[in-house]
């Protein structure tokens, strides 16, 4: 637990998170993993995460940029950090010296990857992505026969790797068989050219549940591994909650009927109640969306209502069913009496939202979450 002059804060459990990457293991044995930390480690704390999973040998880490692969070589982590995106120009030059993993998706920016190889007298190794229905990156499956050759004649790369990503794994299963067929096809044609190919990776979590891939040999789990299975797909084995967010009672007080609660007086008690003001708000991430929902937080035993509009640094909650509570008590707000599920459903968005846009002055603390 966080020390005493902290009102609110985020334990997370590293150990939950190696166990829900064992499912992945479990699940894919003969597949090399990507576990994705990017974003903080989806607000879990990348180093901390990173550190822990690196125990369970990774293929690779994957990140958004070289900021993030940065932060991952200066902790002196050796697995290497794959950025998944499109990387900018500014971006390139640190990513040959480094030698992390990347994709191309242009032939600008194999261009400009191969220059800068040559440069330095390096072969650098690049994975090929191409766009099977994401929208997002990578090279059209019709632009292949024209791009490919000029890909081999660029003697600086290697092309290492064959990339995609599902859009909808955990909502259209028609549509993501027809994108897994027509991935197929498209390694077929780069292995034509490229034999020697190492890695061919599409699935994230909604793709590990719920289908196969053929062709694959690296799988990018990310949102199981902080405890949250997408959409209806199920693993064989209890996903670990990873993360509990954490917040302190800052006053307990007496209103009487007719009173109102916070801003817009959204909220007017119908009779006496016991209201406790939580030290936590919008600007710690907890959305203002979430006002008047219908959403509790867990206190002493008990689901507690919230009552009106979340302010910047406050909540306030009705606890007249909790009357020994006071002054410096802990509430769960995410956790395992609070799913973040449920948070995200009520916020009209999605976990990974939730737990990225926990705010920087929540500090972290590790722990065992049971």
């Amino acid at each position: 637990m966080a020390d005493d002059n902290h009102r609110a804060w985020v334990e997370v459990d590293p150990e939950a998170v190696a166990h829900n990457y064992s499912i992945v293991r479990r699940m894919m044995p003969e597949s090399g993993i990507m576990p994705v930390v990017k974003a903080d480690a989806y607000g879990h704390g990348i180093l901390g995460i990173a550190r822990r999973l690196e125990q369970e040998h990774p293929t690779y880490f994957g990140v958004a940029n070289a900021a993030e692969a940065q932060c991952l070589a200066d902790a002196g982590l050796s697995t290497p950090p794959f950025i998944l995106g499109p990387t900018p120009p500014v971006e390139r030059d640190q990513i040959v010296v480094r030698s992390w993993g990347c994709t191309i998706s242009s032939v600008s920016e194999a261009e400009h990857f191969q220059r800068l190889a040559c440069e330095l007298h390096r072969v650098m190794s690049v994975h090929l992505a191409i766009d099977t229905g994401m929208g997002r990156e990578g090279f059209l499956p019709g632009e292949l026969g024209e791009i490919l050759p000029r890909l081999a004649e660029m003697e600086a790369l290697r092309i290492d790797g064959v990339m995609s990503h599902f859009p909808v794994a955990d909502e259209d299963e028609i549509f993501t068989h027809q994108q897994i067929r027509l991935f197929e096809d498209c390694v077929a044609e780069v292995k034509r050219i490229f034999p020697s190919l190492r890695y061919v990776h599409t699935a994230a979590s909604a793709g590990i549940l719920g289908f196969r891939v053929p062709s694959a040999t690296l799988v990018r789990p990310g949102l199981m591994l902080y405890g949250v299975a997408p959409g209806n797909a199920a693993p064989p084995e209890s996903l670990r909650t990873t993360l509990r967010l954490l917040a302190r009672v800052t006053l307990v007080r007496e209103l009487p009927a007719g009173h109102g609660v916070s801003y817009g007086r959204t909220f007017i008690t119908s009779q006496p109640m016991r209201v406790a003001t939580i030290g936590i708000g919008y600007a710690d991430g907890w959305r203002r969306q979430l006002g008047g929902r219908g959403l509790g937080v867990y206190l002493r035993g008990k689901v507690c209502p919230t009552l009106g509009r979340v302010t910047m640094d406050q909540i306030m909650v009705d606890v007249s069913a909790v009357p020994d509570v006071q002054s410096g008590d802990v509430a769960e707000l995410i956790g395992t009496h609070v799913p973040v599920e449920r948070v995200a459903n009520l916020a009209d968005t999605i976990p990974w939202d939730i737990f990225t846009g926990l705010g920087r002055r929540l500090p972290r603390t590790e722990c065992t979450i049971r």
